[in-house]
C-alpha cells in the first residue's frame, strides 16, 4: 500500500508561484512514475506532469510547460511542483498520484493523495 499526502495549496494572485509538496509512504518499490493531475470544477481531471521514481526526467502538459517544474527529494521521499507564472485557469485540486506504468492516464494511477486546493485569482 501507497501512502500519498499534498500540501502547499492555497490562494495566490495571478503571476505568483505556489510549490506544492507530496510526502509518500509505505511500498513504492517496483513504482514507476509520480504523476501530478489537476480537477477544476465540472472538468474532468486531467494530467500535469510526472516523474520517474527511480530515475531522472519528468513529463508536462503542453499547457504548464515551462511554467511548473516537477521533482523529488528522495531522502524525504517526497514530490514537489514549483508552480510559476500562475493564472486564473490554473485553478483547480491538485492531486498526486502513483503508478507501476508510466503513463499520463489517470485510469492507469492505482494510487493517489486527497488533494490540495490552488486558487489564483486575476
Amino acid at each position: 500500500q501507497v501512502h500519498l499526502v499534498e500540501s502547499g495549496g492555497g490562494l495566490v494572485q495571478a503571476g505568483g508561484s505556489l510549490r506544492l509538496s507530496c510526502a509518500v509512504s509505505g511500498r513504492t518499490f517496483g513504482m514507476s512514475v509520480m504523476g501530478w493531475f489537476r480537477q477544476a470544477p465540472g472538468k474532468e481531471r486531467e494530467f500535469v506532469a510526472l516523474n520517474y521514481w527511480s530515475g531522472d526526467g519528468a513529463y508536462y502538459a503542453d499547457s504548464v510547460k515551462g511554467r511548473f517544474t516537477v521533482s523529488r527529494d528522495n531522502a524525504k521521499n517526497t514530490l514537489y511542483l514549483q508552480m510559476n507564472s500562475l493564472k486564473p485557469e490554473d485553478t483547480a485540486i491538485y492531486y498526486c498520484a502513483g503508478s507501476w506504468r508510466t503513463t499520463q492516464l489517470a485510469s492507469e494511477y492505482g494510487y493517489w493523495g486527497q488533494g490540495t486546493q490552488v486558487t489564483v485569482a486575476s
